[in-house]
């Protein structure tokens, strides 16, 4: 079994360090960087998994995951570039950055996949997307989906689609959340205690995503299901489209598209580029 290095073991870093543990990984066969020392000595304690520095880790392990934010990149690649070697996988989880970066920065030959995870990993409910760089063979990335396989679902896409998963499904729990948090204050204007409200609408969202998992079948049918005539939910609907409602979803995952393609401009070069 590979040695698996999470280069940033913050909250996406720990979460997918727990899902590895508990999808049978071996602790030993683990290791993390951390730049906060009590923090490094929680997780070790936590999982049983060793902490280590940047250069350590690096050397050690066969699968570096970089899980670092995209404004954090520059230190670490400037600490690690000398020691990256082919033989080892790069695993980005850093939204917007390219393959074509890491590849321009470390040792030719070296496989690079990128990986667009989003926040529901920490509650093993991941979706995750994958793509390789120039250099990752069928095999790298079938061991990447394994890894990610733990903690949630994952989907393989071409490279030049990750900035849409990125506002898509990276982005896309916000959008929820946001939508959740509107729902919750319309109950308490109604009325109802606040947690009540929560646990009603929470409820509702867990049920309909389990519906729409099922294949239960298109949303649009769904909706109609709970749409009578002349009824409650289609006065309700009808505000929603009145509003926008819609069309602002769908802005938003623009704007976010865009922010993706900006984040990852600055970093873009072709592969053979050097410095």
């Amino acid at each position: 079994m590979s040695t698996i290095a999470v280069l940033g073991a913050g909250k996406i870093g720990e979460s997918l360090l727990s899902g590895l543990i508990n999808a049978g990984y071996s602790p030993e066969d683990l290791l993390f960087t951390e730049r906060y020392q009590q923090r490094a000595e929680e997780l070790s304690k936590r999982y049983g998994v060793r902490g280590t520095d940047l250069p350590d880790a690096v050397r050690r392990a066969d699968v570096l995951v970089v899980s670092v934010k995209p404004q954090d990149i520059e230190a670490l690649l400037d600490e690690t570039a000398d020691l990256v070697t082919p033989d080892k996988l790069v695993v980005t989880l850093c939204a917007g950055l390219p393959t074509s970066m890491f590849e321009g920065r470390f040792a030719a030959g070296t496989p690079v996949v990128r990986v667009m995870p989003n926040t529901p990993m920490l509650v093993g409910e991941a979706m995750s997307a994958v793509s390789g760089g120039s250099h990752a063979t069928e095999s790298h990335l079938e061991l990447v989906e394994r890894m990610l396989g733990s903690v949630g679902r994952v989907v393989r896409v071409p490279e030049n689609q990750q900035d849409a998963v990125t506002a898509l499904s990276g982005s896309g729990p916000a959008y929820f959340f946001y939508l959740v948090e509107a729902m919750i204050d319309a109950g308490i204007l109604l009325g109802l205690p606040r947690a009540v409200a929560a646990e009603l609408v929470v409820q509702s969202a867990v049920g309909s995503a389990a519906m729409l998992r099922e294949g239960e079948g298109h949303p649009v049918i769904m909706r109609e299901g709970v749409t009578s005539p002349a009824g409650t939910t289609i006065s309700g609907v009808r505000e929603l489209e009145k509003h926008g409602v819609r069309a602002a979803l769908i802005d938003a995952v623009e704007a976010a598209h865009s922010r993706s393609v900006e984040l990852g401009a600055k970093h873009r070069r072709d592969p053979g580029e050097n410095d």
